[in-house]
């Protein structure tokens, strides 16, 4: 400790980290008379204009979040003294989840859950205001001695990531919790932070990685062969259901992870009850390996009880197809309705049959008017009558007989 003030107003005490942008530092606020924790960059970092002017507008966005979840920034600048870029935090008396895996190794269910769901209230309300952390990982996430987790160090990657210190096409970001468009270079969003939060989950579970990569192009490599060993079995006392809301967050394309931080808080908090997320719309998504089928639910489905992890489902065999039946013939139409259908060709014939027949009685017909016309009277003309009217009544007689057949 030294009696010197940084920057004029804060008294240096103890260090309480490092990395290779910043040094942490716990320190006494004279004017307001609190404790802070003032991170201190890089020297190198001050050299690059363009990333103090980012990194001044990031710490602004970043000052205007005041979310119990959300650790707040109350200053930012230069010290004239030491030309180092400082921003000054709200100091959470407590530890980071580093140092609880460095402590402990894993964490437990329902303390993993308590940790991860405050951590999905603090994205949630940063996303809702358009800021997107970039860089989440055990480190950032401080749990004071209450109980209360905190995000720490938002904005602080994007002024890194669009400075000239960079590289074209590189990354900035802990590797092992970048998600795969972040690991092709592509810009983060909302959905690369739940990815790094699933990371983050499956480690605080399972005490290691998802991916252990020994590079960039290793991660990248393996996130594209697929989704890690399933969770529940790398530790007996995680539910299937909560395995499977954390392999949600790990799936490769950002549509099929969720839609916000808080339906992800939701999905972890049913997993520990032993209700499983429901499955991604819009895409296919393959067996992480080793995997029942049980940890993929189809959406719509709300409880869908799996396996333990002791016990396998056989896969179903694909079955040969059977040979269709014939097909039934339509069943007769009810009495007194005729079905509308074409008249089988021996209707047809008789029809012509028939219309041939009406057309000879209508001859005969006329020829018996015009002789009566000319022939009146006389016992031949009441003869030659009666014998055409023996004739025309057969005829019609015939022609009944026809029409009853043809209409049966």
């Amino acid at each position: 400790m030294t009696d010197e003030l940084f920057a004029d107003r804060y008294r240096l005490e103890r260090r309480l980290g490092a990395g290779g942008m910043s040094t942490v530092e716990l320190a006494f606020d004279t004017r307001l008379e609190r404790y802070v924790a003032v991170k201190l960059l890089a020297e190198h970092l001050a050299q690059d204009s363009n990333f103090v002017a980012r990194f001044r507008r990031e710490a602004l966005s970043a000052a205007r979040l005041v979310h119990p979840n959300v650790v707040q920034v109350f200053d930012f600048g230069l010290d004239e003294a030491t030309e180092r870029q400082y921003i000054v935090m709200e100091h959470v008396d407590g530890q980071s989840c580093a140092e609880i895996l460095r402590d402990h190794g894993h964490l437990g269910p329902d303390e993993a859950v308590d940790v991860l769901t405050q951590s999905c209230r603090g994205l949630d309300y940063a996303h809702r205001n358009g800021v997107v952390h970039r860089d989440v990982k055990p480190g950032n996430l401080l749990r004071s001695h209450d109980g209360v987790v905190k995000l720490a160090d938002f904005g602080i990657a994007k002024a890194v990531e669009q400075s000239d210190i960079t590289k074209v096409g590189s990354v900035v970001g802990t590797a092992a919790y970048l998600s795969p468009e972040q690991a092709r270079g592509e810009a983060a969003g909302p959905a690369s932070d739940l990815y790094a939060l699933g990371v983050v989950s499956f480690q605080l579970l399972a005490g290691r990685l998802p991916y252990e990569a020994a590079s960039l192009t290793d991660l990248a490599r393996q996130q594209d062969a697929g989704p890690p060993e399933a969770l529940h079995r790398i530790n007996r006392d995680v539910p299937p259901a909560l395995s499977a809301a954390i392999m949600r967050a790990l799936e490769h394309h950002a549509d099929d992870r969720y839609a916000d931080a808080r339906e992800m808080e939701h999905a972890l908090r049913d997993g520990l009850r032993g209700v499983p997320p429901a499955a991604p719309t819009g895409t296919t998504r393959a067996l992480g390996r080793d995997e029942e089928p049980s940890t993929r639910m189809l959406e719509g489905t709300a409880a869908t009880t799996a396996l333990p992890p002791t016990q396998s489902r056989p896969r179903r065999r694909l079955e040969p197809l059977e040979e269709a039946p014939p097909p039934r013939r339509p069943a007769p139409p009810p009495p007194g309705r005729r079905a509308a259908t074409a008249r089988p060709p021996g209707r047809n014939r008789g029809l012509r049959r028939f219309l041939a027949l009406v057309a000879v009685v209508v001859i005969v017909a006329a020829g018996i008017a015009i002789y009566q016309a000319t022939n009146s009277g006389g016992t031949k003309t009441v003869k030659l009558n009666e014998q055409i009217r023996g004739n025309v009544d057969q005829a019609v007689d015939d022609i009944k007989a026809l029409i009853q057949d043809n209409t049966q």
